[in-house]
């Protein structure tokens, strides 16, 4: 009876480690899932319409006057 009683604690301790392993590889699993920092994101999204308005704004007639001239050039106008 005590062989039994050994054999049984050892199957359950058994058990337990396996759930707890089991356990573990479920929250890796879950903190790899991870999308990311979203207001990281938005930052970076909003610097860069700011970056582009910005030089829009310094360079954008001159890029006008370079893609009219193109536009001609290719066209046989100029």
């Amino acid at each position: 009876m005590n062989n039994r009683i050994s054999g049984l604690a050892m199957l359950m301790a058994t058990s337990a480690l396996v759930g707890l392993d089991r356990l573990a590889m479920a929250a890796r699993s879950l903190r790899k899932s991870e999308r990311g920092d979203v207001p990281g994101w938005v930052m970076i999204t909003l610097m860069t319409a700011v970056l582009v308005a910005a030089l829009l704004a310094v360079a954008g007639p001159r890029l006008g006057d370079l893609f009219n001239q193109a536009i001609d050039r290719v066209s046989g106008l100029g």
